[in-house]
């Protein structure tokens, strides 16, 4: 009789406890968890719009090529959307932002050290990059003016300087190379290059390599003949010393030494896309610099060093 009691009373509590909790229990029934399908189908939705925006935003890289008038001219990346990555960084707000769109560039097929010798006069026609082009072989007392002016802006040049000058001033070449500038060859001892025999050609261009290599540890990469005085054969010598010949698509004419409105004005009339601006350690350079590099940034243009004016990069 008392077993029958406890059983009676569990029974009772049990019943209470399903009364009060309102617990419907069925152990045969399948609960599955509970879904935020808003959620999914939101970020399938995000991503697929990511996908879809992706086709009209890609780019194709273009292949480096010989231009009629330009000659030897640089490649450039392509560019496509990351779309994981790009659905990474919208998915917590679940709506397409294009400004968090993540990019990846292509390399082109063909890039300048596929093509044949020849001289490079510019950039990229559609980078909005220009370079500093510093022919070097006299003017040391403004060397050290100029490269503070640089400094002070966050901008690199390229600086082309004649070996018999570099021997003669190897703590400004020093300077120089310090700084984190780009120096290339300008021959030995400024000759017409066009002139002088193909073996000529090379022993200018080799010497002024050894010294400059003396000095920074680096060989140069970049040749700029000497008053831009050029033919086939010393294309060729530089090529055949691994080195590519470098000209200009603007000319400041500083060594004529202009007001720095006039050479101000000259760049202005003709700044483009992928432009080379020659230039040498003058006065009017000097006094010039600032407002030169304010005028290009204010163009919308970066100033690279030619080592990042002929890369594919974007």
């Amino acid at each position: 009789m008392g077993n029958y009691r406890k059983y009676v009373n569990l029974f009772v509590f049990l019943i209470l406890v399903v009364t009060v909790f309102d617990i419907e229990y069925n152990p045969f029934a399948f609960n599955p968890p509970i879904l935020d399908t808003q959620t999914t189908v939101q970020s399938d939705t995000l991503y697929m719009e990511i996908e879809e925006n992706s086709k009209s935003l890609f780019q194709k890289p273009q292949n480096a090529y010989i231009d009629e008038v330009w000659k030897k001219t640089a490649g450039r990346n392509g560019l496509k959307v990351n779309v994981e990555k790009s659905y990474e960084k919208m998915k917590s707000n679940g709506i397409y932002d294009e400004s968090l769109l993540v990019y990846e560039q292509i390399t082109p097929e063909i890039t300048l050290n596929d093509l044949p010798a020849s001289p490079i006069y510019r950039g990229h026609p559609e980078k909005k990059m220009v370079a500093l082009l510093i022919n070097v072989s006299w003017g040391e007392e403004y060397i050290p003016e100029i490269l503070s002016i640089l400094k002070e802006n966050k901008v690199k040049a390229t600086f082309f300087v004649e070996g018999k000058w570099g021997k003669a001033n190897a703590e400004l070449v020093k300077m120089i190379d310090e700084q984190g500038h780009v120096i290339g060859n300008h021959a030995y001892n400024h000759p017409d290059m066009a002139k002088l025999s193909a073996q000529q050609n090379i022993n200018q261009i080799d010497q002024t390599n050894q010294i400059l290599k003396a000095i920074t540890g680096k060989k140069p990469k970049w040749f700029a003949p000497p008053s831009g005085s050029y033919n086939d054969q010393v294309i060729q010598s530089a090529y055949n010393l691994n080195m590519e010949t470098i000209l200009w698509t603007v000319d400041t004419i500083d060594w004529k030494n202009p007001s720095v409105s006039v050479m101000i004005n000259r760049v202005q009339e003709k700044l483009h896309p992928g432009a080379t601006l020659l230039m040498h350690p003058t006065s009017s350079t000097a006094n010039g610099m600032h407002q030169l590099i304010k005028l290009i940034k204010d163009n919308g243009y970066k100033i690279g060093t030619i080592d990042l004016l002929l890369s594919e990069d974007r």
